[in-house]
């Protein structure tokens, strides 16, 4: 970081003037260092929801929302998603840069012999009701990790640190393949070592013992691409509970439960369940018949329906990772021979719709990740109540990322956000029987 300017913060009061220094990224807004404001001023801040504040410094993922940028270490999120498979992605942004052939197969290697979880967290399932939802049993199983790997706990040990770090992009999608056997029914499928780790996962989702899992390379690979396209995003809300965590000197193993935990909530990792959900609601009002009047209810201020897996909160452009999903959802459809199912025609003529329609294009209400990936893992077999159980999967390796990097920075201390304190001052308790 350089700086290169100051920022005066004056007050009306007649109070001395304060400088504050303004450091400069690579790229990206500067930011004024408040850290000396409360010693100075006796003074803080108020910024709910964390908008405008940077609470660290990270070298791993950048957005840019207004030109629909998404950056990992640099690569446009694009060229990683056409060059690379996810092994290659999630050393990309655990080491900071691409591996090469040798590295590639030596990662991939070590993920893959870690794929297998103790025999003893089978038995951990069965605590849990059939119908419970995998995002609480995941909760609750990736905590439970930590009881079982004491040899790399040690937070401060890099290399602790590493073996952690395979261990979990290693199992997650072992234990999210067990979390869906259990509420099916159906026996635990082990991992195999001569598998992708993509195709790896879909069998332990779908082989049975009667019945082994035909790899097909074209639902793989979209798999793999849903991976990589949600691996990491900057400072959300997740990955931001993963930090804070951290920052008490958490293991590993609980941060990421924490993070599991905040993704659940459906205004994060639950976006493309709640697209579906519409969707589906749609379709049992009379499907693409009644398109025309579900988006005048959407366009209808006084309405409460909403549209799901349309614009974004970061993005005021495209999403970058929508157009790759687009094609990817098309080539699954094809793929499948589903582009007649009815709630996919439905899917499309929403799309067509969005695209097209002033109302949205004004409002740059485009189909976003989740709207296709919702697509794509419906299609694929994947239940619904699945799908952020996947995407807690897939971010894994980021929150891993992020979270090493916090500990490996001199800078950080442990979270303590402050408040604007709005209650009753100072009281005195009255005896019970003058209250």
């Amino acid at each position: 970081m350089s700086v290169e300017q100051k920022a005066t913060l004056s007050f009306s009061d007649g109070s001395p003037s304060i400088e504050f220094p303004i450091y400069q990224g690579s790229v990206g807004p500067d930011v004024i260092d408040i850290r000396a404001l409360y010693g100075k001023t006796g003074k803080f801040t108020y910024d709910p929801g964390f908008m405008s504040t940077a609470a660290c410094r990270s070298t791993i993922t950048y957005i840019d929302g207004d030109k629909g940028e998404l950056l990992y270490r640099g690569y446009p999120i694009e060229q990683l998603a056409v060059n690379c498979d996810f092994l290659e992605t999630c050393y990309l942004l655990l080491k900071g840069e691409l591996p090469n052939a040798t590295q590639k197969s030596e990662f991939v290697n070590k993920v893959t012999r870690h794929t297998m979880v103790h025999e003893q967290m089978s038995r951990f399932f069965q605590g849990f009701r059939r119908d419970a939802h995998p995002m609480a049993v995941l909760v609750g199983t990736v905590g439970a990790l930590s009881a079982f790997y004491h040899d790399s706990l040690d937070i401060n040990n890099p290399e602790h640190r590493e073996i952690s770090a395979i261990r979990l992009i290693a199992k997650l999608p072992t234990l999210v393949a067990m979390a869906y056997k259990y509420t099916v029914g159906q026996p635990f499928v082990y991992p195999r070592n001569d598998l992708s780790y993509t195709a790896n996962f879909m069998r332990m989702m779908f082989a049975t013992p009667c019945e082994e899992y035909k790899v097909n390379d074209v639902l793989v690979r979209a798999m793999d691409r849903i991976f990589i396209l949600h691996a990491d995003h900057e400072q959300n809300a997740s990955t931001s509970t993963v930090r804070l965590a951290g920052s008490s000197g958490a293991n590993p193993f609980a941060c990421i439960a924490s993070g599991i935990a905040c993704l659940w909530g459906p205004a994060h990792g639950g976006a493309n369940e709640a697209c579906l959900e519409m969707l589906e609601d749609i379709q049992a009002q009379g499907g693409v018949a009644k398109i025309g009047e579900f988006i005048a209810k959407v366009k209808d201020k006084n309405s409460s329906v909403k549209l799901m897996g349309f614009g974004h909160r970061v993005y005021k452009n495209y999403d970058p990772r929508a157009k790759l999903m687009r094609e990817t959802c098309h080539e699954v459809l094809g793929e499948l021979g589903l582009q007649d199912d009815p709630l996919f025609k439905l899917a499309m003529a929403l799309e067509k719709i969005a695209l097209e329609d002033d109302y949205f294009v004004s409002r740059k209400l485009y189909p976003n990740v989740d709207f296709y990936s919702g697509i794509v893992q419906r299609a694929i077999g994947i239940p619904t109540e699945l799908f952020t159980a996947i995407f807690a999967l897939a971010r894994t390796v980021g929150w891993i990322a992020q979270w090493n990097e916090m500990i490996s920075d001199p800078e950080q201390k442990i979270g303590r956000p402050r408040q604007l304190f709005t209650g009753e001052t100072q009281r005195d308790v009255k005896p019970l029987h003058q209250r």
